[in-house]
């Protein structure tokens, strides 16, 4: 068993209910500007990009870390490996961890395979928009054998982590978590665990890309010719997620890059405040989470905080982050991640005394529980956004099935070719609501880059949020962050498929 010891000592809402009702160079033009028909959009590297992030607070530190990407075999434990990409040969990466106001001083050097072309998407910080490492809409992509560096603020605390933006590539090895202390943090604890939730396939059952074109097929191919589907996963079915829960079959689902059947210990001492981090790098996959014989203090959403409230267990889609404190009591303790709807686990241990670990497949009953969800959070009083009426309202409706896996944005697919066609306009200064409607059969945890919304009224602050098949989930944020960024289901499947759109800054 891989362990780890309790972090140094550190300092620093949700109603328990259903999900219900309330996520190289850089380019010039990026596509887009004043042609025919078309607004004028502010440029990732322009002036106002310049003006918005001379605001940003700062502490004059700089945080310089090198982030190969390159081919690997990874130990995933109990003797399974694979073949996969990886930064510096591990996944999930090294942590990166800075303190608010720190600059970030990151530099990707791609070393993948076949001409392949990479990035790197700073997951939930609102930073420069150049540096937002989305081809094309930021920057070109970074060829094989090209390093580029990312530099840019991290002034918001909380829990976020990396990725590439380019095709599938999330779906592998290439993630890390990134952690942004807070100098003031008003929490107290005596340990922390940083645990990221991934469910897994690549260079074990096949490739992400050999996925996505079985999903292509769709289910009306398998119906209509009976092909056998190696990858597609059918009968996930979850009322936490409102139906369908999921369209891939993942051979593992890990935590912290370790099979159920080894996992990673964290050993520590009956009675430690412990706070965990928690990320979902899932690529399909949202997971239900509970610590056996523990309640859970939920206390931050997306890295903002929340009026706190006690779980069982929550739910945390893909892309999302939750911190949650737990005291721990006397005995070895499972950390379980049930994958929601797909009857499989991932798992950890906490060993704060003697006896045996349960087995590999145990389910505490903690998982039956009160589960949190994000969707009735309220936000903490200090971050909750000041009352006000939009200035600007956009339906975003969220459109396309599994039968001809046609995912989409308003019904039109994202064109990588053209990415500013069409444009989620808005204007500097603006209060903006965006209407998450979801037409489809199936749940969808939607990101927006650069910004981090608040659900309704006094919901929690977030960047990703569930939305049920059926329902609408309004949104709002303030519009002070100018550029172009992208609004985009984060299951990387229904993305890649065009379930995204840009949202940009009139000029």
């Amino acid at each position: 068993m891989s362990e780890t010891p309790g972090s140094t000592p550190g300092r620093r809402s949700f109603l328990l209910a259903g999900l219900g009702v309330a996520g190289a160079g850089v380019l010039a033009a990026c596509g887009g500007g004043s042609g025919a028909g078309r607004p004028a959009l502010v440029s990732p590297s322009g002036a106002a990009v310049g003006a918005a992030d001379g605001k940003r607070n700062r502490t004059g530190r700089t945080h310089e870390v090198s982030l190969v990407a390159a081919p690997a075999t990874v130990e995933l434990g109990g003797g399974v490996t694979a073949g996969t990409w990886a930064f510096a040969g591990r996944t999930p990466g090294e942590e990166l961890r800075v303190s608010a106001g720190d600059l970030v001083a990151a530099t990707l050097s791609n070393r993948l395979p076949d001409r392949t072309t990479t990035s790197v998407h700073w997951h939930g910080i609102a930073l420069r928009n150049d540096m937002d490492g989305v081809p094309p809409v930021t920057q070109t992509a970074v060829a094989s054998g090209q390093d580029f560096t990312y530099r840019f603020l991290a002034d918001a605390p909380g829990t976020y982590f990396f990725h590439p933006h380019v095709g599938l590539q999330l779906d592998r090895g290439l993630y890390a978590p990134l952690i942004v202390e807070d100098p003031n943090e008003p929490l107290s604890y005596d340990d922390e665990w940083v645990v990221v939730l991934d469910d897994w396939l690549d260079g074990v059952a096949g490739t992400p890309d050999e996925v996505y074109a079985e999903l292509k097929r769709g289910m009306g191919a398998m119906h209509g010719g009976g092909m056998a589907m190696k990858h597609m996963l059918m009968g996930a079915e979850s009322p936490l997620l409102g139906g369908d829960a999921g369209d891939v079959r993942y051979p593992y689902h890990l935590v912290n890059g370790r099979v159920p059947g080894d996992p990673q210990v964290l050993r520590s001492a009956p009675g430690r405040r412990v706070r965990l981090r928690l990320v979902n790098a899932g690529g399909d996959t949202a997971y239900r989470v509970a610590l056996g014989g523990h309640r859970m203090t939920v206390t931050h959403t997306d890295g903002f905080p929340v009026r706190h409230q006690e779980a069982d267990a929550l739910l945390i889609g893909m892309g999302e982050r939750y911190d949650v404190l737990v005291t721990l009591g006397d005995g070895v303790f499972p950390l379980v991640a049930l994958a929601e709807g797909k009857n499989a686990v991932g798992r950890a241990l906490v060993r704060t005394g003697s006896g045996a670990a349960p087995a590999a497949d145990f389910r505490p009953g903690e998982l039956e529980g009160a589960v949190a969800t994000g969707s009735r959070l309220k936000a903490a009083d200090d971050v909750r956004l000041p009352s006000g009426k939009a200035d600007r309202v956009h339906r975003v409706e969220l459109t396309g099935g599994m039968m001809a896996y046609d995912w989409a944005i308003n019904g039109e697919r994202f064109d990588m070719d053209d990415p500013a066609r069409r444009p989620i306009t808005v204007a500097e200064g603006q209060r903006v609501r965006l209407d998450f409607v979801n037409s489809t059969g199936m749940w969808h945890p939607v990101h927006l880059h650069g910004h981090t919304y608040q659900l309704g009224a006094d919901g929690p602050r977030k960047d990703t949020a569930i939305v049920l098949p059926g329902r609408t989930v309004s949104v709002f944020f303030d519009a002070d962050n100018p550029g172009r960024w992208l609004l985009h289901c984060h299951n990387a499947y229904h993305g890649e498929a065009g379930m995204m759109a840009l949202l940009a800054y009139e000029d």
